[in-house]
């Protein structure tokens, strides 16, 4: 099991401690996640400082001084193990899950963001060595990701205060560089498109049902773009959306679906466009309300300035056992959001024929 330690980002090196700030200004955000959120990138033997959390984190910082980050995202994490445990081991805490809420207990009040992204690795589980695919696996999983992804947001949302701001993200689509193999590989990368869509759809339900917003990632990397055309070196002109995933992740050059430094720096910008800047501390207990805010990304990205609207206090708070907090989600969403996961998942199978994954990518 790998270790993942509940990682502070404190002040820049170098700040003077008389220019820190004073305990009461600061305040926190928590990211949570698999591999995207932990940095991982394929032929480095760890995970290193690229990932977009912590982009994301120096972007908030800017106007918040006090802002630290607290980074629990654990490479090959999936939406059971973020609940469960298993993949990594985090100080105090069965689970990842089990750390963001005990920590946002430790702090409450003081968690201005929450941020996630999970549920890739449920799927892949479902694809064997040899790039066949266990569909009775994979309805299961379809309806596990909703499940559980609802369990984790309802779980979060009821843990912060009032003026926290949540963000999930939704997929990008790494099954378009199967238009590089050729005719079939085209077919299969338009197929993906719709089915991918659909995925995000049925996330974006959860996410909303749980009081998050959705950073739109899929949009970010032009997922759905098959009209405009962009150049791949070796490749030629390609619809913008598969150039943009040779671009933007690993796909085109080492069979490796992950984001490289430029894509999650895209990802970072999908989430600063939602997640609106805090001007105000927050008040502990959920009481308060936050002055105006605005948007963290550039002037070219457009995001909601709209605070959350947080739950009772203690409800939320970890079981003197260590137990998870009940998670108040919508019974319905998991069901609507699941049958469409389901057809993701089955369509996806095209791919996987055309092109395996390397059985070490865990995202």
């Amino acid at each position: 099991m790998a270790a993942a330690a509940l990682t502070v980002v404190l002040s820049t090196p170098g700040v003077a401690a008389a220019d820190s700030p004073s305990a009461k200004d600061i305040t926190y955000y928590i990211s949570l996640g698999d591999s995207l959120a932990s940095g991982y990138q394929p032929d480095v033997d760890k995970d290193v400082p690229v990932a977009y959390t912590d982009q994301l984190y120096q972007q908030l910082k800017l106007r918040q001084p006090g802002l630290e980050h607290i980074r629990l995202g654990c490479t090959g994490e999936t939406t059971e193990s973020l609940i469960k445990g298993g993949k990594c081991d985090y100080p105090n805490a069965k689970s990842q899950l089990d750390a963001a809420l005990k920590t946002m207990a430790k702090h409450r009040g003081k968690v201005d963001y929450v941020t996630i992204d999970i549920g890739a690795n449920d799927i892949r589980a479902c694809v064997a060595p040899t790039g066949s695919i266990d569909k009775s696996c994979l309805n299961d999983a379809a309806q596990g990701i909703t499940n559980n992804l609802a369990r984790i947001t309802g779980a979060l949302r009821k843990a912060g205060a009032k003026g926290t701001q949540y963000a999930g993200a939704t997929y990008y689509n790494p099954f378009l560089a199967a238009w590089l193999l050729g005719d079939a590989g085209q077919k299969t990368a338009k197929d993906s498109a719709s089915l991918i869509k659909a995925a995000n759809t049925a996330v974006s339900q959860v996410y909303a049902a749980a009081g998050f917003k959705a950073a739109d990632v899929a949009g970010a990397f032009s997922s759905d773009d098959f009209d405009d055309s962009l150049n791949v070196p070796g490749y030629g002109e390609v619809p913008a959306n598969v150039a943009k995933i040779c671009q933007l992740t690993w796909a085109c050059t080492k069979q490796d679906p992950h984001p490289n430094p430029a894509g999650h720096r895209v990802i970072a910008g999908a989430f600063a466009a939602v997640l609106p800047m805090r001007n105000t501390p927050q008040q502990p207990g959920g009481h308060g309300s936050p002055e105006p805010t605005t948007p963290v990304g550039s002037a070219d990205q457009t995001g909601e300035a709209k605070s959350g609207n947080g739950e009772g206090a203690d409800a939320n708070k970890p079981k003197a056992d260590g137990g998870l907090a009940e998670t108040g989600s919508s019974s319905s969403t998991p069901v609507l959001a699941g049958t469409a996961l389901t057809a993701v998942a089955v369509g996806a199978t095209a791919l996987f024929v055309v092109r395996k994954r390397r059985t070490s990518d865990n995202l």
